[in-house]
C-alpha cells in the first residue's frame, strides 16, 4: 500500500482509494475474495455491487461496506446471510481504521465445507477487508469547486496570471465576442481567489 499525501487531511480533503484492487484469501477451504472501489455516489454503489453479483452469482455471501461523504457520515454494512455483524462491521471497521471516505469494500465468499464460527468469520473478513486497502493506494482528495468565468480579451493576461499564481486547473475554454473559461479549484481558495477576480474589470463569475 502506498500513501500518496501533501500534508495530513484538512477541511478541504479526504482520504480515499485511488483505483481498484482485487485478490484472494483464503482460510480453511472458504475462499474469500476482496475488492476495493473508490466511489462517489450510492449509484455507482449499486453499479458496482450489481456487477459482482452477476460475476459471483454461485457464492455464498457477497458482504460488504462503504462511506461516503467528505465527513465520512453516509455508511453502510451488510452481513447478506453470515451471522450479524460477523462480515459487514468487520469490512466497515477497516475502512475507519484507514479514515477513508468514498469507498466501497466488498468480500465474496465461497463456503469451503468447514465452518469458522462467528470470531473465524469476523477475522477472516476483516483480514480479507484489510487486503483490498493494502494492496490498493490511498490517497488525498480536495474538495473541490468549479468556477465559470466571462470577460473581455484584453483582460486575459490578468486572469491568467491570477491562475498561474494559485494553481487553479482550466477545464474548458470558449472563445466567443468575449472569452469564457471553467476552472476547478480547491474549496479553500474560494476567498481568497474570489477576492483578487473581482479586482478585474469587467469580469464576470458564476459558482458552478
Amino acid at each position: 500500500m502506498h500513501i500518496s499525501s501533501e500534508n495530513p487531511a484538512q477541511s478541504d480533503s479526504y482520504f480515499t482509494l485511488s483505483r481498484s484492487s482485487k485478490g484472494l484469501y483464503k482460510d480453511r477451504g472458504s475462499k474469500f475474495l476482496y475488492f476495493g472501489f473508490p466511489v462517489h455516489s450510492e449509484v455507482e454503489i449499486n453499479s458496482n455491487l450489481a456487477s459482482l453479483r452477476k460475476t459471483y452469482f454461485d457464492a455464498s455471501h457477497l458482504c460488504y461496506a462503504w462511506v461516503l461523504g467528505r465527513d465520512g457520515s453516509v455508511f453502510r454494512a451488510n452481513d447478506d446471510g453470515e451471522p450479524n455483524h460477523s462480515a459487514g462491521d468487520p469490512i466497515l471497521g477497516q475502512i475507519r481504521s484507514k479514515q477513508l471516505t468514498n469507498v466501497l469494500l466488498v468480500v465474496v465468499r465461497y463456503f469451503g465445507g468447514t465452518k469458522l464460527g462467528i470470531s473465524g468469520l469476523i477475522q477472516a473478513y476483516k483480514t480479507s477487508a484489510a487486503l483490498a486497502i493494502e494492496e490498493n493506494e490511498i490517497f488525498q482528495e480536495w474538495v473541490k469547486l468549479q468556477l465559470e468565468m466571462t470577460f473581455p480579451y484584453p483582460m486575459m493576461n490578468e486572469v491568467m496570471k491570477l491562475i498561474k499564481a494559485n494553481h487553479l486547473e482550466i477545464l474548458a475554454q470558449e472563445m466567443t465576442l468575449d472569452y469564457k473559461i471553467t476552472l476547478s479549484m480547491r474549496e479553500s481558495l474560494r476567498d481568497q481567489v474570489l477576492a483578487k477576480l473581482k479586482e478585474i474589470e469587467n469580469l464576470s463569475i458564476r459558482i458552478c
